[in-house]
């Protein structure tokens, strides 16, 4: 299961069926869910609760994905070291 980790936490990270899914807080969570129109992000059968579906259409603009890593990563930077 390739994914991207930084300071001790996953921030992005595919599933078997080549879903994208990048972490986020919970407030920003909800605002993309509703403005991506997607969902909390599964993985094998598991809710990962922080993930927000990246919707394929989305995918036809990669820069775009990368500002939203770029977010996940400032995010997952600000959290307490594991």
């Amino acid at each position: 299961m390739p994914y991207t980790s930084a300071n001790g936490y996953m921030f992005s990270l595919f599933n078997k069926d080549c879903e994208i899914g990048i972490r986020f807080s919970k407030e920003v969570q909800e605002k993309y869910i509703k403005e991506f129109n997607s969902s909390i992000y599964k993985s094998y059968g598991a809710v990962m609760k922080g993930y927000v579906l990246i919707p394929e259409s989305m995918l036809e603009d990669l820069d775009n994905v990368a500002r939203y890593l770029d977010e996940s990563y400032d995010y997952v930077m600000s959290l307490e070291p594991k």
